[in-house]
């Protein structure tokens, strides 16, 4: 009767032992849930951010792209039927563009966030070699027709109102050309400024090289089109973070410790090198750096909060294995209790980053989450020595999640490695379980 009994007892035990073991996983669950209503105000807060960025860049200036100078030569279409002959253009572009452009940031301030944007500072040199022989001959366009003194170089900017607050000059021969907005009506060629240049027939058997200086405020990015059959690009700055974009990258890699040092070369094979009256917009076919400092903490912040069922799960396995082992009991509410502290640890993470950074951030929330749950399970138990067992788990968790998330190209690697030693971890320790 009595072995009746304790066989009785001891499988009550276990269901208790099983019953409550499968009530912790599905808390665990519940408790990743508030993780995901987090997801969402990291995304908000993001948003903000990018709302701050552009409302600088407005009153700022946004994206610079910058293409030529090209020439346009005006001309006279062939009359027909006493008609007058309709004025046409001719664009042609430089044999070789010689741009040399250095970028410096500055930061401006809305709300919490900081926003910034750079003043450039662009050299170019474009050289004409003849345009008669060949490229004239291409539009066959006879040469009573074509009106050279109301030729014109064009220069492309496409934040023209707010990036330029100085006058353009362009120098040709001896001449110093005053750059106006451009007015006629052309849709494809946007912002842009253009210079007069009186040019004489002669003039089209020579060659021809312009240079130009100027300064520029932009944001985000500043990018050059390859107006020309060879276009060689040098940018420097002290940028701290680049990333090269456009049709083609850099010659060189960029020294990351030196800001930005590059050089570009293009051989154009994709554009002719004159086309007739219709403008073709080059900006398709630009290169150059995005110029954002990267500000990754709502990026790194979302990454950890990926990983809250791991922590958690693995938080209440510790306490489980502890509660089994040692025969200490915990109540269903102290592990959602303890549940809950691990939760806020990615509100303490999100609020505290926006000030100090992801990195301390993390660090003061994880110190501040551990030191909790420790002094929680410590008080519970009477034990300082399963009180430091939990404080070394959630240390060895929280430390992992964190070197997961700056090693982002072997995350998957880490992750995998990390999920199969902690279950090896947990399979050992639960020998001593009886189910």
């Amino acid at each position: 009767m009595e072995t009746t009994q304790s066989t009785i007892s001891t499988l009550i035990d276990k269901g208790k032992l099983f019953f409550k073991a499968v009530i912790v996983f599905v808390m665990a669950f519940f408790l990743w849930i508030p993780t995901n209503i987090i997801r969402e105000v990291i995304n908000e807060r993001e948003g903000r951010q990018k709302e701050a960025i552009e409302e600088v860049s407005s009153k700022w200036a946004g994206r610079q792209t910058i293409t030529g100078p090209i020439l346009m030569i005006p001309y006279n279409g062939n009359a027909a039927n006493g008609v007058t002959p309709q004025k046409k253009y001719a664009w042609f572009m430089a044999d070789q563009l010689d741009i040399t452009s250095s970028v410096a940031p500055q930061k401006r301030h809305r709300g919490i966030y900081d926003v910034v944007v750079y003043q450039g500072d662009v050299s170019i040199n474009a050289k004409f070699n003849s345009i008669r022989d060949i490229k004239l001959k291409q539009l066959a366009i006879p040469e009573e027709n074509i009106l050279w003194s109301e030729a014109k170089l064009v220069l492309q900017i496409s934040d023209l109102s707010r990036g330029i607050n100085e006058e353009i000059y362009i120098k040709w021969k001896d001449s110093s050309l005053l750059c106006q907005p451009w007015a006629e009506p052309n849709n494809d060629i946007g912002d842009a400024v253009y210079a007069s240049v009186p040019l004489k027939p002669e003039d089209a058997n020579t060659h021809n090289e312009f240079t130009t200086k100027f300064s520029l405020h932009g944001s985000q990015q500043l990018m050059f089109s390859p107006a020309a059959r060879e276009t060689r690009i040098k940018m420097t700055g002290n940028w701290p973070d680049p990333s090269f974009t456009g049709i083609k990258l850099p010659e060189t890699p960029n020294d990351a410790d030196s800001g930005i040092n590059v050089n570009w070369k293009y051989l154009n094979r994709t554009t002719p090198m004159v086309w007739n009256d219709q403008f073709i917009n080059l900006q398709s076919s630009a290169m150059g750096a995005n110029l954002i400092i990267p500000v990754d903490g709502y990026d790194k912040t979302e990454r950890s909060v990926k990983y809250a069922l791991l922590c958690i799960i693995l938080t209440f396995a510790a306490f489980f294995l502890i509660e089994t082992i040692y025969k200490r009991n915990l109540h269903l509410l102290q592990y959602g209790l303890a549940g809950c502290a691990l939760v806020l640890f990615y509100t303490l993470l999100l609020s505290i980053s926006e000030y100090v950074g992801f990195n301390l951030a993390y660090l003061i929330a994880g110190v501040a989450t551990i030191g909790l749950v420790t002094w929680f399970v410590g008080s519970i138990m009477k034990s300082g020595k399963l009180a430091t067992f939990i404080a070394f788990v959630l240390t060895v968790v929280y430390g992992y999640i964190f070197t997961i998330i700056q090693l982002q190209d072997y995350s998957l690697l880490m992750g995998s490695i990390g999920l199969f030693v902690a279950l090896a971890i947990i399979m050992y320790f639960s020998r001593k379980l009886q189910w």
